[in-house]
C-alpha cells in the first residue's frame, strides 16, 4: 500500500487558526503598549536619575564602609599572626631547643583563646614538629601531601599568605589559616607560625554583610579566583570564566581598585573594588541595578496593574478556549475516531522520528499487518454499528496487548498496522500468534449474541535499506499468503539479505 507522506488538512487548518490568533494577540499588545508609553516615559525618566545616584554616590559610599568592616574583622587575623611571629617568647623557646613542650602549648592555646581563634599552631623548621595549644600533634614530612603548605611557606618570598586548607587538629574542618614565617634574632627561618578561622565563620560574616547592605560581596585572589564568598553553595571559580565580568577581570587585577559595570542576561551590574593589601585580595561588591530599582518598578506595577487587569482577564480566557479547542482539534486531526488509535497521516510522523532513532542505534523494527476475517458479514448479518464496535474492540485489545514503545494505527476498514520496535522477526511472529490465538478466544457480545472473530496477520522486518513502504507492502503481501491459506493464521514475509 502507498503511504501518504503530507500531513492532514485538518492539523493544516490547525496550525493556521493558532498563527492567526497569535497575530491578532500581538497585535493588542502593540495597541495596549500605546496607551502605556507615557507611564513608560515617566518610569524610565526616573530610573535613570536613580542609576545616576547610585553609581556616583551610594555604591561608592556603601563600599567604603563595607571595606572598613572588613578591614576590622577579616585583618585582625593577619595582624594576631604578625605578633605571634614577631614575638620575643616564641623565638627563644625555639632557639633554647624546644624543650618544655608544655610551655608552647600553654602559649598557643592561650592566643587561641585570647583571640577567639579557631586554632592556632607553630610548626619548627629544626625538628619538623607540629605544635598546637594541645601539644605536639604529628611530624611534617616533604612527601605527605596535607604538608605541603609548610614547605610551600617556606619557600616563599613573601612574610605570610592566606590558605584555605582542612584542619587536621580539628576533625578536618575547613578552615583559613594566616601562614606566617618566623625568623631568630640573626634573620634566620626558624618556622612558621599563625591561627586559623573557620570557612563557615567567615562566610557568616560576608553573609551578614549582605543582608545589611543588601549587595553581594566577595573575595578574588591576585590570580582571579573568587576564594571566599557568603553562600555555601557557591564554589571556588576563575572569575576570567564569569559571564560578562570575565573580560574586565585582568583590568580589575591591574588597577587594584575602581568602579566597574558590566552585563550578564540583559541585568546591568555594577561593581566597586577595593584592594586589601593585609590579605592579599580583592574585595569586589556588586549589586544588581534592577534591585536597586525596585521601588520605582513597583510604583510602575501599581499604575499599570488597574488598566491591565481586565485585560490580561480576557487574554487568559481567550488562551484557554483556543487552547480547548486547538488540543480538540488537533485530537481529531491525528486520532481515528473510531478506534482511537493513530491514523495514517499522523503515523508518518512517527515512523520518522523513529527511523531517525534506527539510524543512530539500529534496533530490529517489525511489522504487523492486521485484518478481521470476514468482517463484510459482520456489517452484513449484524449492521454496521456493531461492526463499528467490533472494531473498537480489536482496536482495545491491541492497546492493551502491546508495548508503550510499540505504535497501533488504523490503516483502512478493518485493517490495521503494527509497527514493533526493538523486536526481530521471530520475536513478532510469537507475539503475532498469542494476538491471534487471544482474539480468537475473545467472544464479542451484541444483543445478547456472541460473535467469533478471527483475524489474518502479514509479518516482515525493516532490513535498514529499503523505503519502509516496501517494509509495509511487504507485510500486506504476507497478509495475503495469510488469506489464501485459510484465514485466521500468521504468515511471514521472508528478510531479505
Amino acid at each position: 500500500m502507498r503511504v501518504n507522506y503530507l500531513r492532514s488538512t485538518a492539523m493544516t487548518k490547525t496550525y493556521r487558526i493558532f498563527d492567526r490568533r497569535r497575530l491578532l494577540f500581538l497585535l493588542s499588545l502593540l495597541l495596549i503598549a500605546g496607551f502605556f508609553a507615557t507611564t513608560l516615559f515617566g518610569y524610565f525618566v526616573s530610573k535613570q536619575a536613580i542609576r545616576t545616584a547610585i553609581i556616583g554616590q551610594n555604591l561608592p559610599l556603601t563600599s567604603s564602609n563595607i571595606y572598613s568592616e572588613i578591614q576590622k574583622d577579616l585583618v585582625r587575623p593577619v595582624l594576631i599572626s604578625s605578633t605571634m611571629a614577631h614575638d620575643t617568647f616564641l623565638r627563644e623557646w625555639v632557639m633554647q631547643g624546644e624543650k618544655d613542650v608544655g610551655e608552647l602549648a600553654r602559649y598557643l592555646a592561650e592566643v587561641k583563646e585570647r583571640y577567639g581563634a579557631f586554632s592556632s599552631f607553630f610548626v619548627s623548621e629544626k625538628s619538623a614538629i607540629y605544635y598546637t595549644g594541645k601539644g605536639i600533634m604529628k611530624h611534617v614530612v616533604p612527601t605527605e601531601p596535607r604538608d605541603a603548605w609548610y614547605y610551600r611557606v617556606r619557600n616563599m618570598k613573601e612574610s605570610y599568605e592566606i590558605n584555605v586548607d582542612p584542619d587536621l587538629a580539628n576533625k578536618d574542618t575547613l578552615t583559613i589559616f594566616i601562614n606566617y614565617r618566623v625568623f631568630d634574632f640573626g634573620g634566620n627561618y626558624i618556622g612558621a607560625t599563625g591561627i586559623g578561622l573557620t570557612v563557615d565563620a567567615v562566610r557568616h560574616l560576608i553573609a551578614d554583610y549582605q543582608q545589611r547592605y543588601q549587595r553581594v560581596i566577595y573575595f578574588v585572589n591576585d590570580q582571579g579566583h573568587k576564594v571566599l564568598f557568603g553562600s555555601t553553595t557557591e564554589e571556588e571559580i576563575d572569575m576570567h570564566t564569569a559571564p560578562g565580568l570575565g573580560v574586565l577581570v585582568e583590568r580589575i587585577l591591574h588597577e587594584k581598585s575602581g568602579f566597574y559595570q558590566y552585563e550578564v542576561n540583559g541585568d546591568n551590574y555594577i561593581l566597586n573594588v577595593n584592594y586589601l593589601p593585609e590579605l592579599k585580595w580583592f574585595l569586589f561588591v556588586e549589586q544588581n541595578e534592577d534591585m536597586a530599582l525596585a521601588g520605582i518598578r513597583r510604583t510602575l506595577y501599581i499604575n499599570l496593574a488597574v488598566s491591565l487587569a481586565m485585560t490580561l482577564l480576557v487574554l487568559v480566557l481567550a488562551h484557554l478556549t483556543l487552547d480547548r479547542y486547538q488540543n480538540r482539534i488537533e485530537e481529531m486531526a491525528t486520532t481515528d475516531k473510531l478506534t482511537s488509535l493513530l491514523n495514517r497521516q499522523v503515523f508518518i510522523i512517527f515512523i520518522k522520528k523513529l527511523l531517525a532513532e534506527y539510524l543512530r542505534n539500529p534496533r530490529p523494527l517489525s511489522i504487523l499487518f492486521i485484518d478481521i476475517d470476514h468482517f463484510k458479514a459482520i456489517n452484513d448479518i449484524h449492521g454496521h454499528l456493531v461492526g463499528d464496535r467490533t472494531l473498537s474492540g480489536i482496536a482495545q485489545l491491541l492497546q492493551n496487548s502491546l508495548r508503550q514503545s510499540d505504535i497501533a494505527v488504523r490503516w483502512g476498514g478493518e485493517e490495521f498496522l503494527v509497527v514493533l520496535n526493538d523486536c526481530d522477526l521471530d520475536q513478532a511472529k510469537c507475539l503475532a500468534e498469542k494476538l491471534r490465538e487471544t482474539i480468537e478466544q475473545r467472544r464479542f457480545e451484541e444483543n445478547g449474541k456472541f460473535i467469533a472473530l478471527t483475524v489474518s496477520i502479514g509479518i516482515s522486518q525493516y532490513d535498514g535499506v529499503e523505503l519502509f513502504e516496501q517494509t509495509i507492502s511487504r507485510a500486506d503481501a504476507a497478509l495475503y499468503t495469510a488469506k489464501n491459506q485459510g484465514r485466521n493464521c500468521v504468515s511471514t514475509a521472508p528478510i531479505i539479505n
